[in-house]
């Protein structure tokens, strides 16, 4: 997965949920332009098989597994990221569940859970690392929202929430940390062709043809595509971006 610009050479970028569907295309990403990637996912396997694919690209990641719903797990993962490697140049908050139904529908695991991953996740990582980036003189923090967390989408109160609770840590940690030169930004995606997707299709009984059908631009999203925009807010090319939640859509409105 080679790649031209090396914005990323010798940083050091930390990606959680990364051991499938966007997760694995943003851990691609950074690896081509660079980046030594710490591959993070609550199924250590998953986390190896991103891993084997960018080391046959030629780049450089390692796998550290970690229920990051977990605040001691989180700070665990920080300290180990800091002790092997010095520094945390961006952190990559990907790693989210969807817990459908409307809300008789939920159980309180269903609504806790989604909360945990979704936004606990967030709270205890960004404690973590931005002693780390302050002392370092900044760094970077791109978080996955998603679209339903700015228009929601029916039947889906958990997620959506949850994601809407991304969009507003995003804009609050931004202007809190801004002064220390640490940028944070989200990316809010629509319908993407990930094993997620796939899943929600053959519950309705479709395909992901019929996804496409439903985007004016005609197709769904690319993982690869999420991922060159996550890339894109995490490097200097993105210097004055901070606080700001990014559409990837294809211009599909939410139904």
């Amino acid at each position: 997965m080679a790649n031209p610009t090396h914005r990323f050479a010798d940083k050091v970028v930390v990606v959680t949920g990364a051991g499938g569907g966007i997760g694995t295309a943003i851990s691609q990403r950074f690896a081509s332009e660079g980046a030594q990637v710490i591959v993070t996912d609550s199924h250590l396997e998953n986390a190896n098989a991103t891993v084997a694919l960018i080391h046959a690209d030629g780049d450089r990641a390692v796998a550290i597994g970690a229920d990051i719903s977990q605040g001691d797990e989180c700070r665990t993962l920080i300290d180990t990221v800091m002790a092997d490697f010095g520094r945390i140049d961006v952190l990559v908050n990907n790693a989210g569940i969807n817990r459908r139904g409307p809300l008789l529908e939920l159980s309180e695991d269903d609504w806790h859970t989604t909360m945990a991953v979704n936004v606990d996740s967030m709270f205890y990582l960004c404690r973590a690392a931005i002693p780390h980036m302050m002392t370092q003189g900044g760094g970077a923090i791109v978080n996955t929202a998603s679209q339903w967390g700015l228009h929601p989408a029916p039947g889906h109160i958990a997620y959506n929430v949850s994601k809407a609770a991304v969009a507003a840590f995003t804009q609050n940690l931004a202007r809190d940390y801004a002064p220390h030169n640490i940028r944070v930004n989200a990316v809010c995606p629509g319908e993407i062709g990930t094993p997620m997707l796939q899943k929600a299709a053959e519950r309705k009984g479709l395909t992901f043809a019929d996804f496409d059908k439903m985007v004016p631009f005609g197709r769904i999203g690319k993982p690869s595509e999420v991922a060159a925009l996550v890339a894109f807010l995490a490097s200097d090319e993105a210097a004055f971006m901070c606080g700001s939640l990014v559409e990837i859509t294809g211009a599909q409105p939410v139904a």
